[in-house]
């Protein structure tokens, strides 16, 4: 998904369309991604049988259902990095990543964890859709280095696809096929 998305970018600087259309164009194309990994990460959650909702490939490494809660605390985490704040009620702060850890380790029943996730999305999605295209130059810490926000969404969109390869791996380790790939 990167490279479609790098290569219009590069399409429309050689172009001469004006920077900030470009960048408009940019911020959709991501919204729709981000749309379409949302679409695909719930479903196989929702696919997955409650009774392997906690099944890891081996010993220290996350469980699909931690998967599913690590996805929605950085969905938290990346936007309130660039000072979008989610909702309180997360206790996460873009400014302490041990906040984003500590929602991500609570134990949450496959539906309640199902629910955060598709919370987190919305919340991811309305923040993106409200940068504007001068917002994207804009530098911002994160993880203690130097990033622009275009470069922190285009992070929370790679890290998304990670996480969605992840747990496709793990379903079909349960014989769990990918709803859309039926």
């Amino acid at each position: 998904m990167r490279r479609p998305i790098l290569a219009l970018a590069a399409l429309l600087l050689l172009s001469g369309v004006p920077a900030a259309a470009q960048q408009a164009v940019l911020v959709a194309d991501l919204l729709q991604d981000v749309s379409q990994v949302e679409q695909k990460m719930l479903s196989l959650a929702k696919a997955m049988p409650a009774d392997k909702f906690d099944w890891r490939p081996g010993a220290g490494v996350r469980s699909f259902g931690e998967v599913v809660m690590h996805v929605a605390a950085d969905n938290y985490l990346i936007p309130a990095t660039i000072g979008i704040a989610p909702d309180p009620s997360t206790g996460i702060k873009g400014d302490d990543y041990k906040t984003a850890v500590s929602y991500e380790q609570r134990k949450l029943g496959r539906e309640a964890a199902i629910a955060e996730m598709e919370k987190s999305f919305a919340h991811l999605k309305r923040a993106l859709q409200g940068t504007s295209a001068e917002r994207l130059a804009q530098k911002v810490k994160l993880f203690g280095q130097d990033f622009t926000v275009q470069q922190t969404w285009i992070l929370a969109a790679t890290h998304l696809h990670e996480h969605l390869g992840q747990a496709i791996a793990y379903a079909r380790s349960n014989s769990v096929k990918p709803p859309w790939s039926q």
